[in-house]
């Protein structure tokens, strides 16, 4: 399942963890795997190693390029 939780640009690291916890991990328990965008935030060594913590993989999206036919 996905979720989209709003967030402001300027929102510290604390705030998305504790968001995280009660709107994720609450409902329905720590993520075998998250699939992120590369976010600067989702991409930070502390949210990696808080995700390596409680045992969930990260994979990050890759970025999207149009194939260009020749």
């Amino acid at each position: 399942s996905a979720h989209f939780l709003p967030m402001r640009e300027d929102d510290s690291m604390d705030k998305l963890t504790k968001l995280y916890l009660k709107e994720v991990v609450t409902r329905h328990g720590i993520p075998i795997s998250i699939i992120s965008d590369r976010d600067p935030r989702f991409a930070s060594n502390i949210w990696r190693a808080f995700q390596k913590a409680l045992g969930t993989r990260l994979d990050m999206s890759t970025v999207y390029h149009l194939e260009i036919d020749g």
